[in-house]
């Protein structure tokens, strides 16, 4: 008989190393997959395997509900992860332990949490003959931690029509208690639902110029060319934009807190976000677009001029905003310099005055009375872009619980990975309680 403890599940989940290597190599997603579609299939749900090869799988499933006329919503979570370096770990980043009210692993917190709290909530209702109010369909996605285009994107292109009537999705990072400290010395526990993101515009650049012998510069140098465009794009100041979501975002955080929050002005907005603490770091990071450069490539010897230089370019920017941030880097370029895009995923803008919304927030307070919920705009990006495509509000609410002894979520993408075993049990409550009565 298998469990329906979401911490279990957790560390079972870890247990696969689905590492996502990039450039379309990752391992493990078909065992991972495999392991969940067996679940699912004992509980008496017709879960199928999906994807472009046998070894980027996915699970796809759909909950009837009691009102198949009601629109459905989506629930995805990625079960691939980012590489872990093992020497730096203190353990085994995939030997799934649970100990000290932690469970441990690479993919602990990003998402493999999410995905056992869903596949928890799954079992659940097959051992009690539950059934939600309308149709569910849940996505186990491969590929989320590179392009997608092996989960997310290929699902969207190749099976659109698995999301035939759904309205709405939830999924990653969103609807985690955050303890913060009052004005007045108190502590209050906001909860950010993700309601937009930024969008993700991944560049290449290119710079031609004369080759030559390395004793001889030449004026139209590739190498120079490159290295001024890339030095425009990392030293600009990008203006604020101040989208409804982080207006709401800051305003919200804010009088929870007990500040009155002036936003009209570059430096009332900036002092506002300045009092929230670590509760601004998010905001600072959505106030404005951001283009980084993250990648050089030019030249093969060390007395050879290179004819050509390239870079690759990180751009986030806000709804609204893909066209003005285009222009601004089209500008910095100069007139050796070219660009393409690599990848074009435009900005993710939910309404947050809908029932959906409306519903997540009132799961949380049901279990957390005195919580504080507000929307949030992510920095980065999720699978969220990709299910959009298919108009379809998507949000992130994957719920994690205030841990009692203070524990919290550690080690996203970086060194010994884990979330608090309390934190998932409690996060499962909440989401189960949403997807039933949503």
């Amino acid at each position: 008989m298998s469990t329906t403890d979401p911490a279990a599940l957790c560390a079972d989940l870890i247990r696969f190393d689905t590492t996502n290597l990039g450039n379309g190599y990752g391992k493990g997603e078909k065992e991972c997959a495999e392991f969940i579609q067996n679940l699912l299939k004992a509980a008496h749900y017709d879960a199928q395997i999906l994807g472009p090869s046998p070894d980027r799988a996915s699970v796809v499933v759909r909950v009837p509900g009691k009102d198949r006329d009601l629109p459905g919503l989506l629930v995805h979570a990625h079960i691939d992860v980012v590489p872990a370096e093992p020497e730096q770990w203190s353990f085994d980043p995939f030997a799934g332990i649970i100990q000290d009210g932690y469970i441990y692993g690479r993919g602990a917190s990003d998402m493999k949490d999410m995905a056992a709290m869903t596949l928890a909530t799954l079992l659940h209702w097959a051992k009690r003959g539950l059934q939600p109010r309308r149709d569910i369909v849940v996505v186990f996605v491969a590929d989320e931690e590179d392009k997608g285009e092996y989960g997310a994107l290929w699902l969207v292109r190749e099976h659109p029509g698995l999301f035939a009537g759904v309205e709405a999705a939830i999924g990653e990072s969103g609807g985690n208690a955050t303890p913060l400290l009052a004005a007045d010395g108190s502590t209050v526990t906001v909860y950010p639902v993700a309601a937009a993101e930024r969008g993700t515009l991944h560049l290449r650049l290119s710079a031609t110029g004369t080759s030559g012998h390395g004793s001889r510069p030449v004026p139209d140098s590739a190498v120079t060319a490159l290295l001024d465009a890339v030095h425009r794009i990392n030293h600009h100041t990008w203006p604020i934009v101040l989208t409804e979501t982080v207006r709401s975002y800051i305003d919200g955080v804010s009088r929870a807190l007990g500040y009155e929050p002036d936003l009209c002005s570059d430096e009332g907005i900036l002092a506002a976000i300045d009092t929230l603490g670590d509760a601004g770091d998010v905001a600072r990071a959505t106030i404005r677009c951001s283009a980084t450069t993250t990648v050089l490539r030019a030249g093969y010897k060390v007395n050879v001029i290179p004819g050509l230089a390239e870079a690759e370019v990180d751009v986030r920017c806000l709804p609204g905003t893909e066209d003005d941030v285009l222009a601004t880097i089209d500008a910095m370029l100069g007139p050796q310099v070219s660009r393409e895009f690599l990848s074009n995923q435009p900005a993710v803008s939910s309404p947050v005055d809908s029932s959906w919304f409306e519903a997540m927030r009132a799961a949380l307070v049901r279990h957390d009375p005195e919580g504080v919920v507000v929307p949030v705009c992510m920095g980065g990006g999720t699978d969220a872009k990709a299910f959009s495509a298919l108009g379809i509000n998507c949000y992130g609410f994957s719920p994690l619980g205030a841990d009692p002894d203070g524990r919290t979520v550690a080690g996203v993408h970086g060194v010994d990975e884990r979330v608090p075993v309390a934190s998932v049990r409690s996060g499962a409550a909440v989401l189960g309680d949403f997807l039933i009565h949503v």
